[in-house]
C-alpha cells in the first residue's frame, strides 16, 4: 500500500533549492569535522577577480572542486575548502577608472587615498555579488576561513616574500625594456601581452651617409621599419660582423632622417644577414633586443614617448602627438622630403594588453624584477622527485617545465594605486634605498616607492598564505598544507600554477598541492571562445534560474574529459534536467511504497530473489567504479556509470520488477523488496550528491534516513558479499529475452500489453532453468498466453524471430497482428514504394536533370530508387508469405 509524500509529481528546482543553502550554513556542515584521526583533505578556491560576475568557466571550475570536497567529506576525510577573492590590480583599477571617466573624473583628480577608497567600494559590491553566486552554485565553502589578497595576513606574507627574495639577491631594481600599457600606464609581464594580427607596413627609408660617403653608387643605405615613430630614438644601424657586403661600412656615420642626427654603423651578431637588407636600426629605448645591443656597445638610450604613448620632447616637432598620428605625419614628411623609398603593406603579430586591449609599447623603464632562473631550476628539479606536482592530464607537465626552462626575469612592479605597495623606501635627502617589512622609524624622511606589485605576486602565495603562513605554527597551515588538489584552467599554467609552485618550494620547502587538475575552456555551441565582442557568453545564473543548479552541475561535471574544451549546449542541460526528473519520479515511487519504515534494513541474503541479488551486485560494481574514477578525476566516465546504473538498472528494470512483488500477496517478500528499494535509493543519492547536492538532499531527507544532512552522511563503500556474477548473468539473459520480445512487438506495431505465444528454442539447460524459475517476470513483461521452451521447439513459418545468447525466440505473426489488417497495411506499403520507384525512374530518365543537377543530387536520387526497390521486393515477399499461410 502506497503512502502520501510531500514530493511533487514533477521535479521543481525552485522548490528543491529554496533556503537549502542557508540551512547548510546554519548547520555548519561545510566546516572541517575536527576529527584529528581523520585524514586531512584541503582545497583552496582559485580566487575570482573582484572585477565582475562569475562566468561559466568559474561555474565549471567550482563545480569540480565542490564535487571533490563533498565526496571526500562523505568518505570521512577532515575536509576544508578555503574561499577567497583576488584584488586583481590592473583589471580592477581599469574598471574603476573607466567608471570615473564616465563621470568626467580621473584618479589624479581624487588622489591616491580617495581613489583607493573608491576601489574598495567596488570590491565590496562585487564581492557580495560573487558570494551570492557561490551560494546559488551550492558550493560547500568554509566561509569562516574566507580570504582576500589584500587582507592584513596575506599582505604580511607578500611583504615577507618580497623582503626575503630581495635580501637573497633574487629581487632587483633596474632600467630595462618592459611591456608598457599606455592606457593603464603600467608595466606588464610577458604573459599579460596578447599577440593579435594587425595590418601594418614595412616602411623602406633612406638613411643618408654623413661626410659624402657612397656605397654601391648610392649616398644612402636602405632601412626598413614597421614603426617610423621610434626613429627619433635611433642611435645606430647594425650589420652582422661576418656579412662581407657591409664590412667596409662598419664605423661610418649616417644621418637619421627628419632629426638630422649622426649615428654610427656597428657590427653585432644579433643581426640576421638573411632578413631584408641585413641592416637594422638600433633603438635601445623602444625594443628589447636593441636594448641588449645598446648595452653591448654602450649606446645612448633615447626615449621618444610619454607614458600615455604621446610623443615627447625628443620627437621634435611631433612632440605631444599621439603615437599613431605621429606615424602618419612622419610618413608624409619622409615622402615629401624624398626619404621614403617604398611602403609594403603587411599583416603582423602585434602585442596588446590583456587587460585594456590597447597596443603595448616596448618602453625603457625603471622597474622591479624577480631573478627567475634559480627559482625555476628548483621547480623543474622538484618534478623528478616523489614530491612532484602531478599534472592531470599529464601532458601539461611538459607545458610547465618547458616554460620554466625558457623563463625570463619577471617584472613585478606596476604603476598602479590598487594593490600591495612595494615595501621599499627612498631617503628624501640621500636617495638611499631601504627594503623592509615595516617603514623606517623616521618615516617623515623617507618616501615609499609609489608602485604596487603584480597581482600574480600575491596570488602565487595563495595556497599557503590563506592557511596562516608566514606563521608556520598556524593550526591550519600545519594541518592542511600542502593542499591536495588545485582545479583550474590550462590557460593559466604560466600566470598562476607555475608561480605557486616555485614560490611554495622556495618559502615552505613543499609543493603547494599534490595534484593540479586542468580543465579546458568553455566554448559556445559552435566551438567559439565565449567573449563580450562576440556576444556569445552564457550567464550561469540564468541557466540555473531556468533549469536548476543540479542540471547545470551535472552538465559541467560529466560533459568532458580532463584538459579538453567543452561546448555549451542547452540540449545537454535539458537532458540533465530530464535525468533529474527521472531520479525524482523513481524516488517518489519508492518513498510512496515504503510504508512506515524508520530506516532501510537489508534482509538476510538467503531471502534475496534474483532481481535483489542482481541490483545489489550492480550497485556494488558502480560504487567501486565511481569511487575509482573520482580518484582518477575521470568525472565524465563516473557520470556515465551512474547514469546507466540509475536509468537502466534501477529505474527501468529493478523498479519495474519490484512492482510484481509489491502488487503480490507475500508480506515478507514485500517487506524485503521495500528495504532493498530504500537501501539502493539511499546509496544512489549519496553517490550522486557530490554532483547534484540540492535534489539529493531533498529526496534523502524525505525518505527514511539517519543523520541531519546528506552532506555529512557516509559515502557508499564496496561490499564484497554483494558481488554475484551468476545473478548478473541470469538477469542479463532475462533482460535480453524481454528486449527481444519488445523489439519484435515494435517491428510488428503490436501493442506491448497484448498476449502472445512465446516460443524459445535452446539446448542450454541453465537458460531453461532461469526462464522457468523466473517465469513471473516473463509473464509481467512479455504477457505470454503460451510459453514453450526446449530444444525441440519449432517456430511456425509465419513468425517473427529474434536471437539471444544460446537461444532463438519466436512469436507467431498471427499472435501479433490481425492478418487481414496486416495484408491491407502491406498492400498500402507496396503502393507507396511502387509510386516512389516510378517517380525516381521518370526523374532519372530526364536527360536535363541528369546532365544539369549536381552529381550528389543525382546520386541521392539513384540511392533513393534502389532503397525503395529493395523495400518493394521485401513487402511483396512478406505479402506472399502471409497469403500462403491463410
Amino acid at each position: 500500500m502506497s503512502k502520501e509524500t510531500d514530493m511533487s509529481t514533477k521535479y521543481d528546482h525552485n522548490a528543491v533549492e529554496k533556503n537549502r543553502y542557508k540551512t547548510w550554513l546554519d548547520e555548519d556542515v561545510f566546516k572541517p569535522s575536527g576529527n584529528k584521526k581523520a585524514k586531512p583533505y584541503s582545497i583552496v578556491l582559485p580566487p575570482p577577480n573582484v572585477t565582475g560576475k562569475l562566468h561559466l568557466g568559474h561555474a565549471w571550475d567550482t563545480t569540480l572542486q565542490d564535487m571533490l570536497i563533498r565526496q571526500k567529506r562523505m568518505l570521512g576525510y577532515d575536509t576544508v575548502w578555503v574561499p577567497g577573492m583576488d584584488h586583481a590590480g590592473i583589471a580592477t583599477q581599469a574598471k574603476v577608472e573607466a567608471k570615473l571617466r564616465e563621470q568626467g573624473i580621473t584618479r589624479y583628480d581624487l588622489g591616491r587615498e580617495k581613489f583607493v577608497d573608491k576601489v574598495w567600494e567596488w570590491k565590496d559590491e562585487y564581492a557580495a555579488t560573487i558570494k551570492k553566486q557561490w551560494a546559488k552554485m551550492g558550493l560547500s565553502l568554509d566561509y569562516s576561513r574566507e580570504r582576500f589578497t589584500l587582507d592584513d595576513g596575506l599582505s604580511d606574507a607578500v611583504k615577507k616574500v618580497f623582503v626575503d627574495l630581495y635580501n637573497k639577491g633574487l629581487i632587483y631594481r633596474g632600467q630595462y625594456i618592459i611591456n608598457w600599457d599606455p592606457q593603464a600606464q603600467t608595466a606588464l609581464s610577458d604573459i599579460e601581452v596578447v599577440h593579435k594580427d594587425d595590418k601594418g607596413a614595412f616602411y623602406h627609408v633612406k638613411y643618408p651617409f654623413a661626410d659624402g660617403v657612397t656605397f654601391d653608387s648610392k649616398d644612402y643605405i636602405e632601412i626598413a621599419t614597421t614603426r617610423p615613430e621610434t626613429m627619433f630614438g635611433d642611435v645606430a644601424v647594425a650589420v652582422h660582423p661576418d656579412d662581407d657586403r657591409y664590412k667596409e661600412l662598419v664605423g661610418k656615420k649616417i644621418v637619421v632622417p627628419l632629426v638630422n642626427r649622426e649615428i654610427p654603423i656597428i657590427a653585432d651578431k644579433y643581426v640576421d644577414p638573411e632578413f631584408g637588407t641585413g641592416m637594422v636600426k638600433i633603438t635601445p629605448a623602444h625594443d628589447p633586443n636593441d636594448f641588449k645591443v645598446g648595452n653591448r656597445h654602450d649606446l645612448k638610450r633615447i626615449n621618444t614617448m610619454n607614458g600615455d604613448a604621446t610623443m615627447n620632447e625628443n620627437a621634435g616637432k611631433y612632440n605631444g602627438m599621439d603615437r599613431f598620428e605621429a606615424r602618419k605625419a612622419m610618413v608624409k614628411d619622409l615622402e615629401d622630403q624624398g626619404y621614403m623609398i617604398n611602403i609594403d603593406p603587411i599583416v603582423h603579430a602585434v602585442g596588446h594588453s590583456e587587460r585594456t586591449g590597447v597596443q603595448v609599447e616596448s618602453r625603457l623603464s625603471t622597474q622591479w624584477f624577480v631573478k627567475m632562473k634559480p627559482l625555476a631550476d628548483r621547480a623543474i628539479e622538484n618534478q623528478s622527485t616523489d614530491d612532484k606536482v602531478n599534472f592531470i592530464p599529464k601532458r601539461f607537465e611538459h607545458t610547465f617545465t618547458q616554460w620554466m626552462d625558457n623563463i625570463h626575469d619577471w617584472v613585478i612592479s606596476r604603476q598602479l594605486w590598487w594593490g600591495h605597495r612595494i615595501p621599499a623606501w627612498y631617503n628624501k635627502q640621500s636617495g638611499e634605498m631601504y627594503v623592509g617589512m615595516e617603514a623606517p622609524k623616521d618615516a617623515e624622511n623617507w618616501e615609499q616607492d609609489p608602485d604596487v606589485l603584480d597581482t600574480w605576486f600575491s596570488s602565487a602565495l595563495w595556497p599557503f598564505s590563506t592557511l596562516g603562513w608566514p606563521n608556520e605554527n598556524s593550526e591550519d597551515f600545519k594541518r592542511y598544507f600542502p593542499t591536495n588538489t588545485l582545479v583550474t584552467g590550462y590557460d593559466i599554467i604560466f600566470f598562476w600554477v607555475s608561480r605557486m609552485i616555485f614560490q611554495s618550494l622556495t618559502f615552505t620547502n613543499e609543493r603547494p598541492f599534490k595534484d593540479v587538475l586542468l580543465h579546458g575552456l568553455m566554448r559556445d555551441a559552435q566551438g567559439r571562445k565565449m567573449s563580450k565582442s562576440l556576444g556569445n557568453g552564457i550567464d550561469p545564473m540564468e541557466v540555473i534560474d531556468k533549469y536548476g543548479v543540479d542540471a547545470l552541475r551535472w552538465f559541467l561535471a560529466t560533459g568532458n574529459t580532463a584538459g579538453q574544451d567543452v561546448r555549451f549546449s542547452y540540449e545537454k542541460i535539458e537532458s540533465a534536467w530530464n535525468f533529474i526528473n527521472k531520479i525524482w519520479n523513481a524516488s517518489r515511487y519508492v518513498i510512496m511504497n515504503l510504508g512506515d519504515m524508520d530506516k532501510p534494513v537489508l534482509p538476510n541474503k538467503d531471502e534475496w530473489n534474483l532481481a535483489d541479488r542482481w541490483i545489489l551486485s550492480r550497485l556494488n560494481n558502480v560504487v567501486t567504479q565511481v569511487t575509482d574514477l573520482f580518484e582518477k578525476y575521470n568525472f565524465g566516465e563516473a557520470g556515465r556509470a551512474l547514469y546507466d546504473f540509475i536509468w537502466n538498472d534501477f529505474c527501468d528494470w529493478y523498479i519495474e520488477m519490484s512492482k510484481e512483488t509489491l502488487n503480490g500477496d507475500d508480506a515478507k517478500a514485500k517487506e524485503n523488496t521495500r528495504n532493498i528499494l530504500a537501501y539502493v535509493l539511499d546509496k544512489i543519492l549519496k553517490l550522486m550528491h557530490p554532483m547534484m547536492p540540492f535534489v539529493t538532499e531533498k529526496i534523502w531527507l524525505t525518505m527514511p534516513h539517519e543523520g541531519k544532512s546528506i552532506v555529512v552522511a557516509p559515502y557508499p563503500v564496496e561490499h564484497k558479499e554483494f558481488d554475484d556474477a551468476q545473478a548478473e548473468k541470469n538477469m542479463s539473459a532475462l533482460i535480453e529475452l524481454i528486449k527481444v520480445v519488445r523489439n519484435i512487438r515494435a517491428k510488428a506495431n503490436a501493442p506491448m500489453s497484448s498476449s502472445i505465444d512465446l516460443l524459445i528454442k535452446t539446448d542450454n539447460d541453465d537458460l531453461k532453468d532461469i526462464f522457468n524459475t523466473n517465469r513471473h517476470y516473463i509473464d509481467r513483461f512479455c504477457h505470454p498466453k503460451k510459453f514453450n521452451i526446449g530444444s525441440d521447439v519449432d517456430a511456425p513459418k509465419l513468425s517473427m524471430t529474434g536471437i539471444i545468447t544460446d537461444a532463438e525466440i519466436s512469436i507467431p505473426l498471427a499472435e501479433l497482428v490481425d492478418l487481414d489488417e496486416e495484408i491491407k497495411r502491406i498492400q498500402k506499403d507496396i503502393d507507396n514504394y511502387t509510386f516512389e520507384v516510378q517517380r525516381a525512374e521518370k526523374k532519372l530518365a530526364n536527360k536535363r536533370f541528369v546532365d544539369n543537377a549536381p552529381k550528389q543530387v543525382v546520386d541521392a536520387e539513384k540511392d533513393k530508387k534502389s532503397d525503395n526497390e529493395s523495400k518493394l521486393e521485401a513487402a511483396k515477399q512478406r505479402l506472399e508469405d502471409i497469403k500462403n499461410q491463410k
